[in-house]
């Protein structure tokens, strides 16, 4: 069940891309929830250190932007078109996957 549930937000994070507008890296993803222009936060959990993304979920919760953890950092970079992977994106504009993230909250 997990697997299923990552892999659908993976697929809301590559279509946001294509079709949409978003942040890449736990820095800007951090500004995107301070200024509120989130739609949703998607955090790698093998991320090391864990410091780096483990403000995001409080932020995220904070600020009533919904917030979504997927097991790889390369399997997040990769459908935020990355060659390596990423800690953290923030979805500013989603495009066609706005369907898709108001079915997450």
């Amino acid at each position: 069940m997990a697997d299923e549930s990552s892999d659908k937000i993976l697929e809301i994070v590559e279509l946001a891309r294509k079709t949409g507008k978003i942040k890449k890296g736990s820095n800007e993803a951090t500004k995107a929830l301070e200024r509120g222009t989130a739609k949703l936060v998607v955090t790698a959990s093998d991320v090391n250190p864990k410091e780096v993304i483990m403000h995001l979920p409080l932020l995220a919760k904070e600020k009533g932007i919904p917030h979504r953890e997927v097991p790889k950092k390369d399997d997040l970079g990769a459908a935020a078109g990355l060659q390596v992977g990423t800690a953290a994106i923030a979805i500013l504009s989603e495009g066609e996957a706005k369907k898709q993230i108001a079915e997450l909250k």
